[in-house]
């Protein structure tokens, strides 16, 4: 096998545990500019352009640096597998096809915090601070994914996964209800 893999290995993991750290943020900042709107002045003025200011430097600075050494080195793990073993690999490893269309969700969930950050700075409010706290989960859900189809590969009983996905989803909303509750009190 290619002497690199395990290089290629360690900066995939690099570049998505900061491709998630920078999602987890970004959306973290979008609850509170969306909360910031219903601030008087002159805090909200002062918080907004804040939180614009952090919205724009954790998506250039930190998501899509992750994204892209994450796609780069994966496609480069790929690339290496199927050197080494031909087109055979990527038959027989059907979680790599699973994991693929998961990043392709991140991916497009990125892009989607892309056009929430346009909108929020143009004064849009889409979503109020509770359901921005739901789409803050949506990159926990697809990471637990990503994990459970990488450590587990072809042995993951899918139906039992996805019910275990459901009920941490489902628990997920459960606790933001609690947790709002809980601040409002």
């Amino acid at each position: 096998m290619n002497d690199y893999i395990l290089l290629f290995k360690s900066l995939h993991i690099v570049g998505a545990v900061a491709w998630f750290g920078g999602l987890f943020y970004l959306v973290r900042i979008f609850v509170y500019h969306v909360e910031a709107f219903d601030k008087v002045q002159p805090d909200r003025d002062i918080l907004i352009k804040q939180y614009k200011l952090m919205e724009s430097r954790v998506y250039r600075i930190i998501c899509v640096p992750g994204l892209l050494i994450t796609w780069i080195f994966g496609s480069l793990i790929i690339a290496t597998y199927l050197d080494t073993n031909g087109t055979s690999w990527l038959r027989i490893n059907g979680w790599m096809h699973s994991k693929l269309v998961v990043v392709i969700l991140l991916s497009g969930y990125q892009h989607y915090c892309k056009s929430l950050m346009k909108q929020l700075s143009e004064g849009q409010k889409k979503m109020n601070s509770f359901q921005t706290r739901l789409f803050n989960e949506v990159p926990t859900i697809l990471l637990v994914i990503i994990v459970l189809l990488a450590v587990y590969r072809n042995t993951l009983d899918s139906g039992i996964a996805f019910l275990g996905i459901f009920i941490f989803g489902i628990a997920l909303v459960i606790f933001t209800k609690w947790y709002k509750s809980k601040r409002i009190e």
